[in-house]
């Protein structure tokens, strides 16, 4: 396999692709849906791409919402800049993608680390985000604690210089595929030999690989900074908007029982276990995860 150039994320679907400019860079966004129907964000987790959710955009589009999906910065086709790996930024992301849309607000689904990043826009750009489903992404405020080892000890490795990045890149990115095989589900359908392609390609177009730690890296090296503890005071806010917490039972990454305390959510809040799923349900179980998000999707409009 020879590195991936950006055009070949732009995966052919019943789905449009397109740019759309947002705090200060460029966001790649995949759409199903018309323009006037209520806006879903679709916010993908390490080590993907928008893709992550092709089995997602055509069923919520046919129930009547705007489905979008965007590769967060530093991923796919977006702009892979110098800075701007903080929840601050994301969330800041986030809130300038909807409004680039054309959208005051949009129901936020997030997957691991765009999890992270829809439950930061929740609290930090509440205005733009009506409602969140937070997919194998815990509360930022319970990874820190005892039950979270694995998911620390992987980002206490990736803080280390150069060698993680290498790592993603070396022979042609075999380790991306272990990773997904290590978090799915033991003997399950996921990943495929197209996913394992698509996703060690992607994080073969540098500098996506140094991108995508970057979020790893300021999670764990604010714990000690101030713009680390301010973070934390302002995630203490309870979240004013309904929220969907959806995990796998089998989920090898963060722990499935991290589920978030009702004084977190200061609104409806309702947790799924998908058992036969590990940690990226919505591929491994699309379609089980897709009754429980249209059950849940009508309590938001």
């Amino acid at each position: 396999m020879s590195p991936a150039g950006v055009v070949d994320l732009l995966v052919d679907g019943p789905w449009s692709h397109s740019l759309v400019a947002a705090n200060g860079a460029r966001f790649h966004v995949a759409e199903c849906g018309a323009a006037d129907d209520p806006l879903v964000l679709f916010l993908h987790g390490f080590p993907e791409f928008w893709w992550a959710w092709r089995h997602q955009l055509p069923v919520v589009a046919a129930a009547g919402y705007r489905a979008v999906a965007m590769d967060l910065r530093g991923y796919g086709a977006s702009d892979k800049t110098p800075r701007g790996y903080d929840p601050y930024t994301a969330a800041a992301d986030v809130s300038g993608v909807i409004r680039s849309l054309g959208a005051a607000d949009a129901v936020v689904v997030g997957h691991g680390w765009g999890g992270f990043i829809g439950w930061s826009a929740a609290v930090l750009a509440s205005r733009q985000v009506r409602a969140l489903a937070a997919v194998s992404a815990p509360h930022p405020l319970l990874l820190t604690r005892s039950g979270q080892t694995k998911a620390m000890t992987r980002t206490a490795w990736f803080q280390l210089p150069i060698l993680p990045e290498r790592r993603l890149l070396a022979h042609d990115g075999i380790h991306i595929e272990r990773l997904l095989r290590a978090w799915a589900a033991p003997g399950g359908p996921f990943p495929d030999a197209e996913a394992s392609r698509r996703y060690r390609a992607a994080l073969q177009v540098w500098p996506a690989p140094h991108c995508a730690l970057e979020y790893h890296r300021w999670f764990a090296r604010s714990r000690l900074r101030p713009d680390g503890r301010k973070y934390s005071n302002l995630m203490r806010t309870p979240v004013a908007v309904p929220v969907l917490q959806l995990q796998g039972a089998q989920d090898s990454a963060v722990s499935p029982t991290a589920t978030t305390p009702p004084d977190l959510v200061a609104a409806p809040l309702r947790h799924e276990l998908i058992t036969t799923a590990g940690h990226f349900p919505h591929e491994e179980t699309p379609d089980l995860f897709n009754r429980v998000l249209l059950d849940w999707l009508p309590a938001t409009r």
